[in-house]
């Protein structure tokens, strides 16, 4: 079974779109939260985080970070595992 995968993000952002392939290429459909359509949603994002940037990735209950932080536990073997959870 694959965790629920939640991604905050904006229909214009570069790393939004590099997280979604690294996802699909993992055979992951996550779900996607427009921020920039809807501004409740953001501040809900910003609650959770603490954060503004964009994209904001959970996969289950865990905040995993942003593009670069979920890239980081792919190249460290530890996305698959993390996705299986």
């Amino acid at each position: 079974m694959v965790a629920k995968v939640l991604v905050y993000g904006t229909r214009l952002c570069p790393y939004c779109r590099m997280a979604e392939r690294l996802l699909e290429k993992k055979g992951v459909q996550a779900e996607k939260v427009m921020v920039d359509q809807n501004p409740a949603r953001r501040e809900e994002m910003v609650r959770l985080t603490g954060r503004t940037s964009v994209p904001q990735i959970f996969i289950g209950t865990a905040h995993v970070g942003g593009y670069t932080e979920l890239a980081g536990l792919e190249r460290a073997g530890q996305l698959d595992a993390l996705l299986k959870s």
